[in-house]
């Protein structure tokens, strides 16, 4: 097997021009597993047409057992179908006893958001008066926060799709689909007030840098970062928690979950439905926090 296996990093490197920090971690995985499957013989040979799907499987129910996260076990299954699957092609095996074994599901992480009450003492400041630039900055944070809508979509929305008589935004989301989101009173005066200070736009965005030109990520990245660590957020601090925030303050608040689905412009239930972990923790921190008995012994 040891030499299958040289054979096989040689393949990454050479034909598929894999970096040599993937060749390394695919070699230990298999010289890992190599390891293992001679223990498991008399007389310490590996045999890789005799391997079964039932050998993997004890493999990583020993990694399991050491302590070997889902991440890490991920990949080493991902190593050795890798392996079969060459070997397979070049006739040496005849099935892939790797095929069949089922990924360790990764722990989904819950999305950051800032509390609710750190976002109302941002947001009831007054807007700064007479520039634009400081106008326009207070703004971006405001829109992403009160519409969820995504830092691409601000970016690229048209000022003629802002309709503040409506109280209405038309964004151009993900594969190009349009979506209508509302707003309120407090946001349309902000607009109104940014519209009389910011340039003339050049290509009809509604945001524009000084000299009228639209606004690129990173800037936008910039002015949430700022804006989020002056109000003391400590951790992630970047346009998409606003987006967070934004979906669990709805949810909160007892929007229902389609509606917030559709504001949020998502494609499936099921990307929404990780806000109601992010509540239920929320909810579940509160009791702690204020039931007498929650936490008593």
């Amino acid at each position: 097997m040891n030499v299958l296996i040289d054979n096989f990093l040689q393949y990454l490197k050479l034909e598929l021009n894999r970096s040599s920090n993937t060749v390394e971690a695919y070699g230990r995985d298999l010289r890992e597993l190599q390891s293992f499957l001679a223990g498991l013989s008399e007389d310490g040979h590996v045999e890789v047409s005799r391997v079964h799907q039932s050998d993997i499987r004890a493999w990583l129910l020993e990694l399991s057992e050491r302590g070997d996260g889902s991440r890490t076990l991920r990949r080493k299954v991902q190593s050795v179908r890798a392996f079969f699957k060459w070997l397979r092609r070049r006739r040496l095996v005849l099935d892939n006893p790797a095929a069949e074994v089922e990924l360790a599901k990764l722990p989904r992480r819950l999305p950051t958001v800032v509390r609710e009450a750190t976002m109302n003492s941002l947001l009831d400041e007054p807007l700064p008066a007479g520039d634009a630039d400081d106008v326009r900055d207070r703004l971006i944070v405001m829109m992403l926060y009160e519409t969820g809508m995504r830092r691409a979509e601000l970016i690229t929305l048209l000022d003629k799709n802002v309709d503040t008589a409506a109280g209405t935004l038309k964004v151009r989301g993900k594969r190009d689909k349009d979506r209508i989101i509302p707003f309120g009173d407090e946001l349309r005066d902000a607009i109104e007030q940014y519209r009389e200070l910011r340039p003339v736009p050049q290509q009809g965005t509604f945001f524009t840098r000084a000299d009228g030109e639209p606004l690129y990520p990173s800037l936008v990245y910039r002015v949430v970062n700022r804006s989020l660590a002056e109000a003391g957020v400590t951790g992630k601090r970047s346009p998409h928690v606003l987006r967070h925030s934004f979906a669990t303050a709805m949810l909160n608040h007892g929007a229902g979950i389609n509606s917030v689905k559709e504001l949020l412009g998502h494609a499936s239930l099921a990307a929404t439905q990780v806000y109601t972990h992010v509540t239920f923790s929320e909810l579940k921190h509160n009791y702690e926090l204020a039931h007498p008995r929650a936490l008593k012994d």
